[in-house]
This record gives C-alpha cells, structure tokens and sequence, in this order.
C-alpha cells in the first residue's frame, strides 16, 4: 500500500519536474503529459482514499518524514487532484502555443504534488517540504510573465509575505523539539508548559500568512497578476486552503492551548466578513474573487477554531468547485474579451451559454443560495459557531449575506445587456467545456453531502462524532437571508450604495492593508538595511582599510629603520665564524710530531684540572 502513496505524490512531481526543465523542446507534448498525468493522479487518489495507505521514512532521531492518508487528508486528495486535472485541461487552450508550455504545465503539477504532500504529511518535516516547494512554485506560476516587471513585483509581495508568516512553522518544530515530544502532528497536542503556547502561535501564524486572513490577506490581491489558471488552482485547492486545512488538521492543538481556538475564530469570522466588504467594493472581477476567497476561507478557519471538522471540510470542498469554476470563466472572458472589469463585462454572460451558466452556478453556490453546496456547508460550520456563541453564530451569519451581496453584484453586470449589441462569441473548445460542465456539476450537487445519511457518514470518515449538527430552521434562516440579500442586489441595480467615499476608497484599495506592511515592516527593514550598509562602508570597512594602511606603515619602517641593525648582526656572526675558523686551522699542519706535542698538552692540562679540582 505504500507503494500507492508514493505513486500518488511520485507522478505530478516527477512529470512536473522533467516538463519545467524540459525547456522549448517539450512545449508541444506538454499539455498532454501534463493531463494525462493529472488524470493518472486523480485515479490514484480515489484509490488512495479507499485504502489509506501510509509511509514512514527514518530522516533524522525522532523526526522522520512520514505521509498517511485518512478520512480528512483522503478526502483532500481526491478534491486537490480533481480541481487540478480541470484547470489543467482547461490550460490546454488558455495557454497558448506561442508560450512557454512547457514550464507552466510542469509547474502547475509541481505545484499541485507538494500541495498532496502538505496534506498527507504527518510530520513536521514533511509538512514543510511540501509547504516550501508549494510556496517556491507559486512564486514563479505568479510571476509566470517574468518579462513584466509589476507581474515579478507582484510575486515577490505574495512570496516574502507568505515566507514571513512561514517562519511560524519553524518556530513551532523549535518549540515541538524543546516540549519532548517529537515532530509528529497528532503529539503536537500533548506539549507541555509554554512551549505549547508558543507552538500553537506559530502555526496560527503560519496558516493565517498561507490563507492569506487579516492582517496577511492583502498578497492574495498581487496575487492577481498571474495566469487565470493558476488563480483557479492557488484559490480552490492548494496554496490559499492550505492553512485552513492545517487549522482544521491542528483542531486539538488549537483546543489544548486554551487560546488558540479563539483566538482562530475570531480570525476567520473577521476575515469573512472584512475580507466580502472588500469584495463588494471592487470592480475588477480577479479582484472581487481574490477578496472573496479570502472571506469564504475565512468560514472555513472559523469552522476550525469552532472544532467543527465536517462543516470546515464541506466548505473547503464546496469553495473548490466553485471558485475554480469562477476563475476559469473569468480566465475564458480574459482571453475572449480582453477586459476583467466589471463595466465592460456587460452581456458577457449572454455571449456564451456554457460560460455563463458555469459562472452563474459559481456564483450562486458562492451566494450561498439553496440548495447550492456553500449554502449548506456554511450552515453545518455556523452551527459549531453558535454552540461556541451567539456573537460568533451572528457574526458568521453576516458574513454569509456579504457573500451573497458580493456574488449578485459580479453575476448582474455580467448578464446585464451590454451597451451595444455584439455577437456571440465562437463556441467553445472540448478543452475549455469539459472542466466547465464538470465543477458546475460538481457545484450543484456537492450539497447532497449534508442530506442526514450522507452526513453521519462523513462524520465517521472524519472521526468527528458529536459535532454539532444544524437544525432545519437554521437552514431555513440562512437560506432566506441569502435569497433576500440576493434579490436586494439584483433590485438595486447600479445605483450608489449608503457608504461614505472614504470607506468604499479604503475597501477598494484593500483596507490599505498593503501600504499599511510597507509603512510599518518594508520602510523600517529598508532603512535598517540601509543603516547597516552605511555602517559596513564607513565604519567596517573602513576600519579594514585603516588597519591595511596601519600594516603597510609599520612595514615599511621596519624595512627602512630595522633592516641596517639586523644585516650587520648577521654579518658580525659571519665575521666571527670567519676568525673563529681561521683559528681552527692553524693547528692542522700535517706534521706528526706537532699532533704529538699538542696531544701532551692537553693532557697535561686535564691533569691539572683533575688535581685542582679533587
């Protein structure tokens, strides 16, 4: 069984890799390698679910790297390899011949293979090298049009910021370490003393930067800037869900800290409800999905702070469907119509049936009108909220009909009648229909998932017995308030809301959240590099140079005022060796009976000093 998990992270990875390096010359084959091996891995993922299998290799003491696939992870698997074989099929005709095939499909599985490996892991080490990998390859799927310097400049923002609150990570396997309790994910819980505390903040930290929840939220906007595709993947499946994924994984270490859970609540509900507020002021169609990711992934934080396991998943799964599709859509009308404004989109949804029908379920699910998915997840999580608290329940309830002013708003301009009459547009490709039809599908009838059968059965697969479970007239609440909110918008058309300039300029530009970094964290470690770089060129740096000079100067007084005194000691040695050897040759004369003289000499001499010394 092993063996089939290896497979499973093995072929996007291993397929990846040989495309990204493939350069021109694998650009033709590679939209096909790349489905075909997206399909192999959502085939192998079905499998995988079923079996769950598991894989332990011994890396260093008490910290190997180990994957496992169970209720939770199983389920994401199968929705991780789903929405990227749609995406990828769909890129077969978005991207190009004329483009570098080759290295955005071998990214794109790369991409997906270390988001199948964040959430298989069951060790620290392993959850951070697929959390790298992934955060590495987004940086260069966003900055995928490197010719473009704001496209580049963009994908530094996402990747330094996302890096920043990866730290978190590290700071949680230090503390894991000092706790004594080794670096698998279901002891982490069992740490005691502070270093729980600490450990818990750290992965808070570095799930809210991945999931992009206030106050991080702000690089999932710059984000924008790469390829509609890679939006859809980044959005629904992987990166952007991960940290929400993480959270729900973490439940019990969220409990056990006594904080954490709040604390993760409360970050949610407010992402969700900021984030949508956001999201109903933008007029850039990428820009209102970026924000609304971040409030309806907010729902699912909210469900993990809450503990409620089922009502994150659903939504996570839920979210998947929809949002891809709507990226997708918004990616088809990028390419067919030049513009992602909503004004110019006017009619848009008319031009094409299969598009506008797709994004018009997207939209609905995300409004969370019944009996679409998100409607009923949403209440499945709101219900955790309510047990957790009235205010949560409230809170999350308002953010639900955010959404829905947020999804109406997009979907009327796009089947308003355009200003002037235009033709339809042609009709679309198997590749691009296939994956809209399939996550409109799945959209629709992902809802069935909370009918009571259904559900108790995925509360057994998630081990998640005695949550608590929605009443029908929570659902009958919900749904009503979304269908009022809904036909609000539609009835109030293009006039102006009830909100001051000011508020909807700050919503617009993303609460400032983006200058707000650059004042308080860019400018200040700018400066203090600056700072330091002056102090290296005029302090160390000249300190080398004085310290140089200094050497140069005692050198050369040495050659000039030390080199007289020790050549003529030098040669008062040789002279004395001269004169003590010419010495030593006067007794050699070569005749006997001198030798014999000198040999009475010394003995005699030795004799006296004998005598005189007894």
């Amino acid at each position: 069984m092993s063996a089939l998990l290896w497979a499973l992270v093995a072929v996007p990875l291993v397929a990846g890799t040989l495309l990204a390096i493939g350069g021109c010359r694998a650009d033709r084959p590679a939209p096909g390698i790349a489905v075909a091996a997206a399909a192999v891995g959502l085939g192998l993922a079905v499998l995988a679910a079923f079996q769950q299998p598991s894989i332990t290799v011994p890396l260093l003491e008490g910290a190997g790297i180990g994957l496992a696939v169970d209720g939770l992870s199983g389920l994401m698997v199968v929705t991780v390899t789903a929405v990227t074989a749609a995406v990828l099929l769909f890129s077969v005709t978005d991207i190009g011949p004329e483009q570098a095939r080759s290295r955005f499909f071998g990214l794109m599985l790369i991409f997906g293979g270390a988001m199948l490996v964040t959430v298989t892991a069951t060790t620290l080490p392993a959850l951070l090298m697929g959390w790298e990998v992934m955060g590495a390859t987004s940086w260069a799927l966003i900055g995928y049009w490197w010719d473009d310097p704001v496209r580049v400049a963009a994908a530094g923002t996402a990747f330094l910021t996302t890096r920043a609150a990866d730290l978190g990570l590290y700071l949680a396997a230090g503390a894991a370490l000092a706790g004594g309790q080794g670096l698998a994910l279901d002891g982490l819980a069992g740490v005691a003393g502070p270093w729980l505390h600490l450990l818990a903040a750290g992965v808070i930290v570095a799930a809210v930067g991945k999931s992009a929840q206030l106050p991080f939220s702000f690089w999932l906007s710059k984000a924008m800037q790469g390829p509609s595709a890679v939006s859809a993947l980044l959005h629904s499946a992987t990166m952007v869900v991960a940290g929400a994924y993480l959270l729900i994984r973490m439940e019990p270490l969220l409990t056990s800290s006594g904080w954490g859970d709040d604390a993760v609540a409360w970050t949610g509900v407010v992402t969700a409800l900021t984030l949508g507020l956001v999201a109903v002021a933008q007029n850039d169609l990428k820009q209102l999905l970026a924000a609304s990711s971040c409030a309806q992934i907010g729902f699912m934080v909210l469900a993990a702070g809450v503990g409620s396991t089922v009502g994150g998943t659903l939504q996570l799964i839920a979210h998947a469907a929809a949002k891809s599709l709507a990226f997708l859509v918004t990616g088809f009308w990028l390419t067919r119509l030049g513009t992602k404004n909503l004004q110019e989109l006017r009619g848009a949804a008319r031009r094409e049936p299969v598009a506008g029908a797709a994004f018009t379920a997207s939209m609905l699910a995300l409004a969370g009108v019944p009996p679409l998915s998100l409607w009923a997840a949403k209440d499945v999580l709101l219900a955790g909220a309510l047990e957790a608290g009235p205010a949560l329940y409230a809170a999350g309830l308002a953010a639900a009909v955010v959404s829905a002013v947020y999804s109406i708003k997009a979907l009327r301009y796009v089947w308003q009648p355009a200003p002037s009459p235009v033709g339809r547009c042609a009709p679309l490709p198997t590749t691009t229909s296939i994956p809209l039809v399939a996550l409109t599908f799945a959209a629709v009838t992902l809802s069935l998932l909370v009918l009571p059968p259904v559900r108790e059965a995925l509360t057994r697969t998630l081990g998640a017995e005695g949550e608590a479970v929605p009443h029908v007239r929570e659902f009958v609440l919900s749904g009503l308030v979304s269908l009022a909110a809904s036909a609000g918008v539609w009835a109030w058309g293009d006039r102006r809301g009830p909100v001051p300039q000011r508020a909807a300029r700050r919503a617009l530009d993303w609460l400032g959240l983006g200058a707000a970094a650059h004042t308080l964290l860019v400018r200040p470690v700018r400066r203090l590099a600056e700072a330091l770089a002056a102090f290296d060129d005029r302090v160390l740096d000249r300190g080398v140079d004085d310290l140089a000079r200094g050497t140069l100067r005692f050198a050369d007084a040495v050659d000039r005022r030390m080199e007289t005194a020790v050549d003529g000691a030098a040669e008062g040695v040789a002279a004395t060796g001269r004169a003590l050897g010419r010495l030593a040759r006067r007794p050699q004369t070569g005749q006997l009976h001198q030798y014999l003289a000198q040999a009475v000499a010394a003995f005699t001499v030795l004799a006296v000093v004998v005598v005189l010394v007894r």
